[in-house]
């Protein structure tokens, strides 16, 4: 918005008739004083006029005419506005108001109805202040005047402005043509974990360890193109003194173009985002909590229609992969389950296993009955002993390395995080079912633990039911 309001403009006053300009005489070449101040005046934002010691008008600029209509040559000349500008009853005190300024120190602050040329009446906030003569005395008067509502947006703008970057709780960044904050809200500083003079001028590679890329990319097409439609979700991490830090913004963005310009000049993008990070974790959360619901449910009546229960545990196996792991197998005690308390070696055989090439079901392998060669302190055997989810991961070490650490625990080449959780039935430790994670994959969170957990328990269930089942039948 092209601001019109005023700052305070002193002119001096004078009448036509003979006046010196105290811009100084004409010099060969030069514009003349009087058309430099012609030229001034009628280049201002704020309209404005001026007054003699008398009352008299002896100045108005081509904002004055565009706001009551009234040209230079039919105002300058008059006394006062009374009967033109101004209503005859409303003259005399609009009049005092006006040359007061002429006694008052600094400037004084009105609000007038003015009559504009074609009869209607307009509201104007007025600022004058006394013109001083050569001697220092008060030798008139000057008006700067704007609509009021002009001069409302205008105040409005700065008040915002001022909001936000001191009591807005989104944080808000003022970023230049060349991508680098160049003003930034107290809420936004606390945001990025440093003071709002330590942001200036930095890159955004120097806040951001990830998400800089996206980010710069949205700025630029901003000042390119304009502001999106829609407010845009970025996750984000954030370099802080505590450390890095994940975070997704919702961040909405507008093009700062410049008000005084003939052509619109980007001055660069104004920036606003809120941290949604907790709110959008939350909605991940329970999307996966839906689907993994689903899944258990769909396992479930799929385990129904089996008539092997050692099938139906493969089925829990296959539906528990999709999007939770990359490979899974099951591993049951032999011999007789492990009793609560009951203290003798683990021998662990391979129930089933997902394949390891093209994708598909479970294979049974428990046919042979060969124990499983885990080394003393594997995951599984922990697992097992202690009736409880262990996790295991391959750490930040190298590809060769990584292969070795899971081949060495009889796992696929490619794991990199495992989750082992026990299965009981009866009161009794029946085996370990294991989930696999390559390094494409996070590795497994207490959440993952408990899903794991209950598809351990509806395995648990089927593989008890099939030793039942045999039992019967060797009756």
């Amino acid at each position: 918005m092209r601001g019109r309001g005023f700052q305070g403009v002193q002119v001096s006053a004078s009448r036509r008739s003979g006046a010196t300009d105290e811009l100084g005489p004409d010099e060969p070449g030069e514009p003349g004083g009087s058309d430099l101040l012609a030229a001034l005046l009628d280049g201002m934002d704020a309209a404005l006029c001026a007054f003699d010691a008398d009352g008299v008008v002896t100045h108005w600029n081509r904002e004055a005419e565009r706001i009551l209509g009234w040209t230079a040559a039919e105002a300058v000349g008059r006394h006062g506005f009374a009967g033109w500008a101004v209503r005859t009853a409303d003259a005399e005190e609009v009049q005092a108001r006006l040359m007061s300024a002429m006694r008052a120190p600094g400037r004084q602050v009105h609000e007038f109805a003015l009559v504009i040329k074609g009869g209607g009446r307009v509201l104007v906030r007025t600022q004058s202040a006394a013109v001083r003569g050569p001697d220092g005395k008060p030798a008139g008067v000057y008006c700067a005047f704007s609509e009021v509502h002009a001069q409302i947006d205008l105040e409005r703008s700065i008040a915002l402005s001022e909001a936000l970057f001191e009591d807005a709780s989104w944080g808000v960044v003022l970023v230049d043509a060349d991508l680098r904050p160049a003003v930034v809200n107290a809420h936004a500083a606390r945001t990025l974990g440093v003071g709002r003079t330590a942001v200036l001028g930095r890159p955004l590679g120097e806040l951001l360890a990830q998400g800089v890329e996206e980010l710069e990319a949205a700025l630029t097409h901003v000042l390119a193109e304009g502001a999106p439609p829609a407010p845009a979700e970025m996750w984000v991490t954030v370099r802080t003194p505590e450390g890095e830090k994940r975070r997704c913004w919702r961040s909405g963005f507008v093009r700062l173009a410049s008000p005084l310009a003939e052509e619109p000049v980007p001055l660069g993008v104004g920036w606003l985002f809120e941290d949604v990070t907790e709110a959008k974790q939350g909605e991940q959360e329970a999307s996966l909590l839906r689907f993994r619901t689903n899944q258990l449910h769909r396992a479930a009546r799929a385990a129904a229609e089996c008539e092997d229960p050692v099938e139906a545990a493969t089925v829990h196996l296959d539906f528990a992969l999709a999007g939770f792991a990359d490979h899974a197998l099951v591993d049951r005690v032999a011999g007789a389950p492990r009793a609560e308390g009951e203290e003798r070696s683990v021998r662990l055989v391979r129930l089933a296993v997902t394949p390891a090439g093209a994708p598909g079901p479970s294979l049974l392998t428990g046919a042979a009955g060969l124990p499983v060669r885990y080394p003393e302190g594997h995951p599984a055997l922990r697992c097992v002993e202690r009736a409880g989810t262990v996790r295991a991961d391959a750490g930040p070490a190298a590809a060769e390395r990584t292969r070795e650490w899971a081949l060495e625990r009889q796992w696929p080449g490619d794991a990199v995080h495992a989750l082992c959780a026990v299965l009981r039935s009866r009161g009794r430790t029946l085996g370990v079912v294991t989930f696999l994670r390559g390094a494409g994959r996070s590795r497994f969170e207490r959440s993952d633990a408990a899903y794991a957990e209950d598809v351990a328990a509806r395995i648990a269930t089927v593989l008890d039911l099939a030793e039942a089942v045999r039992g019967r039948s060797g009756e």
